[in-house]
Parts: C-alpha cells; structure tokens; sequence
C-alpha cells in the first residue's frame, strides 16, 4: 500500500467515530423534535417536577391515575426497554413487564407514528432525557375496577394499531398534517368526544363524530371541525397556524390543557408542520355544534343593557369585573384579550369551559419565554356561583351569540369537582 493510499485510509477510519456520533446527534435532536410535537413532557412531568419523571395525576370516570416515569432511568423509569418494548409500549399500551397501560396514555393515536419517528423517538428517550429515580405511583383506583386483564379486551375492541398510511388522493401538506394530528398530536384524545368505555369514539375523519369536541378532566375541548359557530369554520388556515404556534387568535385564546400544548409543543413547531396541521383541519366538514343559524355579529341589545347594568344581575357582574378587558362590544382587543362576541367556545352549548376559566382562571401562555401580558385572573374566591351563573348567561346571551343560561347548580358542581382534582 503506498504511503498517500494508507494516510486516506487512516484518516477515514478516525472519521467514523466522529461521523457516528454526528449521526447519533442528529437522530436524538430528531426525536426531541417529535418528543416536543407529542407534547409527551406535559403529562409525563408533574407540576414543579423533573422533566418526564411522571408523577401527574389524571382524572379518569373511575378514580385518579397518575401519569409515569419515561426518563432512562433503569430502576424506575424506561432505561432497560429494548426498541421493541418502547413500540410496543407506545403502540399498543402494553409496558415491557406485559402490563396493559390505562388509554389515558394516547397509545390508539401513537400506534399511527411510523417507524423512522418511532426509532428517533427511542433514540431520544434513551440518550437525550436526563434519567431520574422516581418510582411510579399507583393510581387511585379500587378494586376490581383496577386490574388491568380488561384492557387486553378494550383493546381488541377499539385499537386499530396500523401505522398512518398517506391518501392517495390528497397533497403532501394535508398528509403531513394528517400525520400529525391523528398520530404524535393525538389531537382526537381530547377533542373527539369519548363513549361508554372511555374510547375515542373516533380516530380520523372518516366518521364524523372525529374532533367535534368533549369533555376531559373538567374542561371541553372545542369542536375543530369546519362547524360554522363552534368549530373552525370562520377561522382562515392563517388563523389556526397563529393560533397554534402563540395561543390567540382574533377568535379565541387557549385555556386549560391547550395552554400546556401551546407552551411546550406546538409553538416549537416548524412552520411547515403548523401550516400543513391547519390544511388539514381546515379541510374538515362540519360536524357537531347546536346546528342553529350561522352567527352574525350584533351589539345592540347588548349595549343597552351595559348601560343600564342595575336592571340585568349577569350585565352587573360584567360591568363590574369583565368589561374593562373584553369591552362593551365583546370584541376585546384580539388576539392579546380574547373576544366574546362570536368565541366557538362561548356558543358552544356545553359550559363546562365557561364555568371552570370564570372560576380558575388560565396559566400563562408563555410563547418565546415572555408570558402572556393578560391572562384569565380566578374569581372562584371573589364571586358565589349565582353570580358566575349569571355574568355567563349574559355572555352567553350578549352580542347574539345565543347560547343557553347557565344555572348556578352547574357553577356548584363544577367548583366542587376542581377543588376536589387539586
């Protein structure tokens, strides 16, 4: 071999360690990437906890569950899974001992992510996640209904575990969003209603009960279909992508659970990804909603009755802590405060939401690291629940918006239930 040809040789056997590590890089900040659009930390990561350490508790109809700890650690966490255990884990709710995972874990929506995701994901949660030693604690559940055997059942009923397979008929952008949606965003856990077995009674478009809305751990998750009043329908494809990537739009701002998806995935979101998540749902039919007349826009009444407040007991409490945010015309300053007069999730007839932001108020949006200037103050400590009945009847009654009463038996319940799940 001569010298010029051994010195090549050389050189490139010192480069593959190098070129290794470089791969190994990329792979990890992949699956970060994916780990970040499956908002994976926010359930797995309790309030003031390590990141993936577990520990947050859940509400379920039959008891509290309390989410696990996915770091690499060996003893308590997911450091000994092969990458068969960590898909099968991820796809069909099934730990690596052979115990069934409740399907608060989003597994029927994750058993859509494709191998190539699946790999980054485990090479991310393997090499990029701080290992913690936390052990996992049980949920609240009491016997019988907390053994597992069940789930094996629930699972040859509702989980369909094929990987997501592109429509022929539909672009790259609708596709890709499909993806994500049906698949890491596993959108359809919160916002497709669930039935009596606690399955999403949908998981793509295909039925039109997908993502038309539901209630989770106290909150509705709003309807995404192109439902002209409560869902999507007058928002542009520019609208959803703002919405998604800071939290607010000129119709809505997010609460709840939304503000955690917000925050920790979809604002890390590339462009791309957020544009083609609005293609594709934009490109959803209406479905769900009241199915009264399309909104349409008007203060009149409205009006009169804030400058009168003493004859209307909900145009009271307005006037006394709301209007000074959302303004006289109910159109606030949009996306900063978010509107009243047309808000999907104020036509929405189920007030759930309503009830548990009056009284709760929101976390902050924090997009960039700057909190949200105006977030949701609670008045749970400052008004009874008549007055909370009443303020969001006449919000709900205001501006046209003609969505029905609130009762004040309802504000009880729901304050009870969210005292109790904190």
């Amino acid at each position: 071999m001569n010298t010029t040809w051994k010195a090549f040789v050389t050189a490139a056997v010192l480069a593959l360690p190098a070129i290794t590590h470089a791969a190994d890089d990329a792979l990890v900040k992949r699956g970060e990437y994916l780990a970040k659009a499956g908002d994976c930390i926010a359930c797995h990561s309790a309030p003031h906890g390590k990141p993936f350490a577990g520990g947050l508790q859940m509400t379920t109809p039959m008891g509290a569950i309390y989410s696990t700890n996915i770091t690499p650690d060996p003893d308590t966490g997911i450091g000994r899974y092969s990458e068969d255990d960590f898909r099968h884990a991820m796809r069909e709710g099934v730990a690596k001992d052979g115990h069934n995972l409740y399907p608060a874990m989003p597994y029927p929506s994750y058993a859509k992510v494709n191998d190539d995701d699946m790999h980054a994901l485990y090479a991310y949660f393997m090499n990029g996640v701080a290992p913690v030693k936390q052990a996992n604690r049980e949920s609240d559940i009491k016997w019988p209904l907390n053994m597992r055997w069940p789930l094996k059942l629930w699972n040859l009923v509702f989980l369909d575990n094929g990987v997501y397979q592109n429509k022929p008929d539909k672009d790259v952008a609708w596709n890709r969003g499909a993806y994500l949606i049906q698949g890491l965003g596993h959108c359809g856990s919160c916002h497709t209603p669930r039935g009596i077995a606690f399955e999403e009674k949908a998981l793509d478009e295909s039925s039109n009960a997908y993502l038309t809305g539901g209630v989770l751990e106290n909150w509705f998750a709003s309807n995404l279909t192109g439902e002209h009043n409560t869902g999507l329908g007058r928002w542009s494809d520019a609208d959803v992508a703002q919405f998604l990537k800071t939290g607010a739009s000129r119709h809505a701002s997010a609460f709840g659970a939304m503000t955690s998806v917000i925050n920790n995935s979809t604002q890390a979101m590339t462009d791309a990804d957020v544009a083609a998540m609005a293609r594709y749902l934009k490109s959803l039919p209406a479905a769900g909603g009241s199915g009264g007349p399309a909104y349409a826009y008007d203060a009149k009444a409205t009006k009169v009755s804030l400058t009168r407040p003493a004859n209307d007991a909900g145009a009271r409490v307005y006037t006394a802590y709301c209007m000074h945010c959302h303004g006289v015309d109910g159109r606030a300053f949009a996306p900063m405060l978010a509107p009243l007069a047309g808000n999907p999730n104020v036509l929405e007839k189920d007030a759930t939401s309503l009830i548990n932001v009056t009284l709760n108020g929101t976390e902050d949006l924090v997009i960039g690291g700057i909190p949200a200037p105006y977030p949701m103050p609670k008045y749970a400590s400052v008004l009874n629940d008549q007055q909370i009945a009443d303020v969001l009847t006449f919000v709900r009654a205001g501006w046209n918006n003609g969505a029905p009463a609130v009762g004040a038996a309802d504000v009880a319940k729901l304050r009870k239930a969210t005292q109790a799940a904190r």
